[in-house]
Parts: C-alpha cells; structure tokens; sequence
C-alpha cells in the first residue's frame, strides 16, 4: 500500500524547514511534498503567505543587521539583493511549478483514480481467481468420479461423490453467500443424475455379465453332468467292492462322505471358472445408494426373462430324428441356470432368497417336463426313450446334489416308465407274433454240445437225461463210443427263441430303473402285467389259434411248447419274488398266463383226441365189411392194419415227445374211440344181416387190435377198453345166443355188452352161409327182457 500524504496545518514551519534545507535536492525533496498538499488541499495563498511572511523576517533581520553590521549589512543587502533576485526568480518558478504541479496533480489524481481502479480490479480478480480455484476443486473432483466411472472404479466413483459433498458442496451450499454457491448447488442437483449413471453402469457390466453366464449356463451344466457321472462311477466300483454299500445311492450321506476326497468345484475349475465380482459389485453399489430393493426387484426380472430365453416353445419337437440332443441340451442348460441360482443365494442372500430361486426351479421344471411330454407322442424308439430317462435320472441326481426338490421329476418318471413299458410290449408283442408265425413246430434239433448249453441257459428247460449222455464224443471213433449229438429237444425253437425274449423284456425293464427311479413298486406290478399281456395274448393265444390245424404233428409240438411254457411261466412268478424291490407288497407273485397255459394245455389235448378219433373214424370208415361173405377172411383187413400201423407210428413218433401220462390218456382215449367205432358198426341200420364169415372177419380185426394193444406198455390196462367189443364179437360168435339172455351167464360171459345191442345183433345175426338161422324175434326180446 503507498504511504499517505503528509498535511500542515501551518505553512511556516514547512516553509522554515525547505529554506534551511542543507542541500538542493533535499530542498525539492521537501518542497514538492508542501506544493502538492497546498495543491491538493486548494491552500496556495497560504503558502505563499508563508513564503512571503519568512520573506519579510528575513528582511527585518537583515536590517537590523545592517544597521549594526554596515559593512557586512551592505554585504547582505547585496547578497540579499541577490537572493531576492533569486527567490524572484525562485517565486516565478515556484509559480511555474505551481502551475506544473497542479497539471501533474491532476494527472496524479487520474491516475491514482485509475490506480484505485486498478487494485478494485486486481481484488476482484484475486477473489475470482480464489473462487475459481475452489472452483477447480470442485470440478476435480467432479471429473475424477467420473473419470473413475469411465474406468469402471464405480465404489470409488460413489465414495468420490460422497466426498465431494462433504467436503465442499454441503458447507458452500449450507452458506448462501459464498461465492461457489450457484457452482456447488448445480453440482449437487446433478448428484444424483451422477449417482444414476454409475448405477446404470453398474447394471450394464451386471447384464453382461448375465449374457456370458447364460452363455455358459449350458456348458456348466455339462461340466455338472460329467461330474455326476463320475460320482456314479465311483459308487459303483466302491459297491462292487464292498456289497455293504449297494443299499446306499447317490448323493446319500454314506456317498457324500465317501466322496470327500474327490472334491470338484463346477464354478471353478480348469474347464470354467465363474467371477461373482460384477454381481458383488452391484449389489455393494446399489446398497450404498441405498436401492438393495429395486436391485433384487430389477435382477429377478432379468433373471425371469433369461428363464425364458431356456426354455424352448411349446411346438418344438426335442425329438426330432430319433436324437435325445435337444433334450440334453436343454436340461444342461437348465442345470447350469439352477447352480447359479443356488451359487448366487449363497454368496449373496441379499437379493436371491430361496423362495425365489425355488420359484424359477418350479417354472422351468414344469415348463421342461410340458414340452418333453408333448414331444414324446412322437416317439416310438425304445432305446431313445431309455436315453432320455437316462439323460433325466443324471439331471435329476445331480440337481438333488445342489438341494433342490426334484419330487415332480420324480413323478414325470413315471410318464417315461409307462411310455416304455407300452413300447416295450409292443416291440416284443410283434417279435412275439414273428416268432410263434414263423415256427416250423417241429422238435428242436441241437447239433453239438456248445448248442445244447446255449439252449439251457436261456430257458427254463431240466433236461432229465445224465450229464454223461449229452457229452459230445467225435465223429470219428474213440475206444468204441458212439457220438451222442445231434440229439432232438422236445420244445420247438419258438420255446428258446421267447425265453431269450422274455429274459431280454425283463432285462430292458430292470435296466430302465436301475438308475435312481424312485417307484420300484410300480415296477414290479407292470412288469408283472405286461409279462401277463404278452405271454397270455400273444403266445398263448397264438398258440392256441394254430390248434386249428389239422396236422397232429403240429398240435402235439403246440401242447408240447405250452407244457414248457407252463414251467416257464411258473420259474418266472419264482424270479419275480427275488427279483421285487424291499418296498414292493410281499406274498406271491402270480402270473395269469401261467393259468392260461395249463388250461389251454386240455385244449390242446382236446384237440388231439379230436385229430386222433377223426383219423380213426377215417379208417374205420373204409372198413367196407361183407357182412354176408360166402367165404371165411384170410386176414386182417386193410383198414385194421392201417389203424394199428398208426397209432403206432403215432405213438413212437408224433406223441414220443408228449408226457407218459398224456400218451396213455392219448391212446386209451383213441382204444376207446376205436372200440366204439367199430362196435357201431355191425349195428348200423343198413347192416340187415351177419352170417358167420361177416362176425369171422370182425373177430379176426378184433383179435388183431387185441394183440396190438397187448404188446404195448401197459397194454393189460389199456386192453380194458376193447372189453366190450371183444365180448360183443364173441357174442355173434356164439353157438348158443340164448346164453345172453340168462342173465347170471350174460354177466359171465357178456357183462360188458350193452343189452339193447346185444339184442340188435343177435337179431342181423345168421347161423349159416345160405340162409339164416331163426332166431326169436326182437319183440319175444325185449319182452323177456322187460324192453320197450
């Protein structure tokens, strides 16, 4: 600051001190300071008073030393006079620069003015240039934030802002008169438009990183799958070794603990390794601007739509080409969707909470198992379908691992297991039908032993031969032993070709629930059932339809094979019961089917009685007896021999493969039937008359069946139902007819004979060649008898 102006109040002292000044420039020193103030203050005549007033003493002086001091007065006035000329000249400049100054002055005065001007500018930018620099603070501070945003620092962009307004903008704004007041209190409205941008930034690197993850969801899923089938690998080697641990499934505690040592993290490993850090991030963001809330609100929705972009539309077919791809695909992306859910509630509870994730579980297992639904009307592929329950049990297995309840999955096995179980009967009904249709029903010829072990042990066949006689000896000779194959089973090939059908059936459905399926139960019923469809709809009911044939080789093979099913039918009720789940009803397991062979069994048998006596009621047709022959017969008629000839031929051939007790039932019913037959003979209403050569020639076949009968086994039993014939052609061999009507001799000789027939042919009967022999009529016959 310049140093004030002195000021006089009394020019003579001034005026004293620049006359006795000691030198010129201090003279001007001390003069220029008393002319600007007596400028300044507009006080010249005083000065100048002053001056004229110092003038005048000195003058007074000088003439009082003049009078005392004349010389030296004379001296002075001379000196004076030369002052006086002097401050003459001295006043004219004084004046001059009076006149001078006061120009000066002037122009001092403006340019102290503009001086003044000058320091009010300097202050003001001074002060500017203060405000702008706390200004700049400001704005630093500002651009850093920002500049933190830009970087993606968005926790130090916020805690940036934070400080800014602590520090600068809430005591500027708290002062309204402060110069960065308008500055700090658009910085602050614009506070939360910053605070919004980092949260949409925010939001934006969250979004991204929701795309990479449902990017990567399929593939996590796929890293899961891999791992769960190891867990199974590794339990099934564990059971194998110790048969302790076959009770305990996956994800059992027994499994978890023996697992512990294979520890695998699927978020984090060598193949895939998922960063939280945006999520983290936020949500820390989002709870320090206070908005947790709308956060979990805005992530639920985001998470919701990323559902639906999984899940495929309703008219997809995931079958399409007979490829369980799209299937797997969806259900790796849904496992990799739901183990990031399950992460996320982990690692921040804040915005995932169960309910939530258990919500979007529920929606996308329900809209998974429509769509699966709809798409497997299309499919008609047993093994694709064992695929996709395959596909479904590891997805299942592995998200129970994560906690999730996988009950309706559970459930949906079910819808697969019926599926199957339709398919599989009708892949095996028709492999069932081709077998019983193409079966040459001929008794199974094995050529060597390698053959006949195969045969075994796919069926349920005991063969009752020694083991010793089934040995397979070379062609060529060795020490004298005959070859004993090629040896001939009793059952056609259709009996093994069905067993390694049923054995294959029932493979194909245990091995359909082998891997976690939580309903053995249902299991053993339909496996039940459907074994009852199929062998009793059918083999059985084809089996019983080709009973029509009329070649007795083929019916005798039919109830040969169901005798076989019979036992089959039972071995399996036997393995149903070992076989049944611990949670399955107890009791026993009884097949329908192996009812409907036994029963059909008599069928059959029905049958070859029916072929058997129709055969024979062929050959006894042809019997053509001269009932009036002039001439005694030779021999056995042709028709007796036939007959014979071939119930033997029948019986060593055709029924050698029936059981014992089937035969003898076989041919004593047939003896009988032929007996019967040919008792009807002689009693037919065209036969008028029998002379003794007719009654000779039927003994003669009589005799002959009669030894036939007699060289069989059991013959003495089966010779039992020619009783009546026998007795019958004795009686029209008799001399004596009379004998037959006593009735104490009738019962001796002719008990067997019917009364009413006896009578009949003792009526056709003559005693000689030429003319009959009379007899009382049948009217004195029946009388005595008591006949009507």
């Amino acid at each position: 600051m310049p140093r004030k102006a002195q000021t006089w109040d009394d020019y003579d002292i001034a005026v004293t001190q620049v006359i006795l000044a000691p030198s010129d420039s201090e003279f001007l020193d001390q003069l220029i300071p008393v002319l600007k103030d007596a400028t300044t203050s507009n006080r010249v005549g005083s000065l100048v008073q002053s001056l004229s007033q110092y003038a005048e003493d000195r003058e007074g002086d000088i003439e009082r030393i003049g009078l005392t001091k004349h010389e030296e007065f004379l001296g002075s006035v001379n000196q004076l006079q030369k002052v006086r000329e002097g401050t003459v000249a001295l006043t004219s400049e004084i004046l001059d620069l009076n006149e001078s100054i006061q120009s000066s002055t002037q122009k001092l005065a403006e340019q102290k003015q503009a001086l003044v001007h000058t320091r009010g500018v300097k202050q003001n930018i001074t002060d500017v240039s203060d405000a702008l620099s706390e200004s700049l603070k400001i704005l630093h501070a500002v651009n850093n934030a920002h500049d933190l945003i830009r970087k993606k620092k968005y926790y130090g962009a916020l805690k940036s802002l934070e400080d800014l307004q602590n520090e600068y903008l809430i005591p500027i704004i708290q002062n309204k008169y402060a110069t960065q007041y308008k500055l700090a209190d658009m910085i602050q409205r614009s506070i939360p438009s910053s605070q919004k941008t980092i949260s949409e930034a925010v939001m934006s690197d969250l979004n991204t990183w929701l795309f990479l993850i449902r990017e990567t969801s399929q593939f996590l899923g796929e890293m899961a799958f891999f791992h769960t089938q190891q867990r199974r690998t590794r339990q099934k080697e564990r059971a194998e070794a110790n048969e302790y641990l076959k009770h305990f499934k996956l994800n059992s505690a027994i499994e978890l603990v023996f697992d512990e040592s294979n520890e695998f993290d699927v978020l984090d490993n060598e193949e895939v390794q998922v960063d939280f850090t945006p999520l983290h991030e936020a949500l820390h963001i989002h709870d320090a601007l206070g908005q947790v809330d709308k956060f979990r609100i805005e992530y639920a929705a985001t998470r919701r739509q990323q559902k639906d972009l999984i899940m495929p539309t309703s008219s997809e077919n995931l079958f399409a080409g007979d490829e369980d791809e799209a299937l797997k695909g969806l259900l790796e992306s849904i496992a990799g969707f739901a183990i990031i859910e399950k992460a996320t509630m982990q690692r921040a509870p804040q915005i995932r909470s169960p309910i939530d994730v258990d919500e979007l579980w529920d929606s996308m297992c329900q809209t998974s198992i429509r769509v699966i639904s709809k798409s497997l009307q299309e499919v008609n592929n047993v093994d694709l379908l064992v695929k996709i329950k395959e596909d479904i049990a590891l997805f299942i297995q592995t998200m129970e691992g994560w906690g999730y309840s996988v009950s309706i999955l559970n459930n949906f096995q079910l819808t697969l297991f019926y599926k199957y179980a339709e398919l599989l009967r009708r892949r095996f009904g028709e492999d069932f039908q081709e077998i019983v249709s193409t079966d040459d029903y001929m008794p199974m010829a094995i050529q060597t032993r390698d053959e006949y072990q195969k045969v075994i042990d796919v069926t349920w066949f005991e063969d009752d031969k020694p083991e010793e006689e089934l040995v397979y000896v070379s062609r060529s000779f060795s020490k004298g032993c005959a070859c004993k194959f090629p040896c001939v089973l009793p059952f056609s090939q259709m009996y093994p070709l069905c067993c390694i059908d049923i054995r294959n059936f029932l493979n194909r459905f245990y091995y359909f629930t082998s891997e976690h399926f939580h309903h053995p139960h249902v299991v053993d019923e339909t496996l039940r059932k459907s074994l009852d469809e199929l062998l009793t709809d059918i083999v059985c009911r084809s089996l019983v339809e080709r009973l029509n044939s009329q070649y007795l080789g083929q019916i005798v093979q039919i109830l040969i094979n169901l005798e076989h099913f019979e036992t089959a039918c039972q071995q399996l009720e036997q393995l149903l019961i070992k076989a049944r789940s611990s949670t399955s009803a107890g009791g026993p397991v009884t097949l329908q089917a192996t009812e409907e062979f036994r029963s059909n069994k008599k069928t059959a048998e029905k049958r070859i009685f029916e072929l058997v006596n129709s055969k024979i009621d062929d050959l006894v047709d042809t019997s053509d007896y001269d009932w009036t022959a002039s001439s005694p017969p030779k021999e056995t008629s042709n028709y007796m021999q036939t007959l014979t000839r071939y119930l033997s031929n029948i019986m060593n051939s055709t029924l050698l493969g029936l059981p014992r007790e089937i035969q003898g039932l076989i041919y004593f019913d047939a003896l009988s039937h032929a007996a019967n037959k040919m008792l009807a003979l002689p009693l037919s209403p065209d036969v008028k008359k029998i002379n003794p050569n007719g009654a000779a020639a039927m003994a003669m076949d009589v005799q002959h069946l009669s030894s036939f009968v007699a060289g069989l086994e059991n013959g003495s039993m089966l010779e039992e139902n020619l009783g009546e014939l026998q007795q019958t052609v004795a009686l029209m061999q008799s001399d004596n007819h009379d004998e037959f009507f006593d009735i104490s001799t009738r019962n001796k000789k002719f008990g067997r004979v019917d009364a009413m027939n006896g009578a009949i042919l003792i009526e056709k009967i003559t005693q000689t060649v030429d003319t009959p022999i009379r007899t009382a009529p049948l009217a004195n016959f029946s009388s005595r008898f008591g006949l009507r």
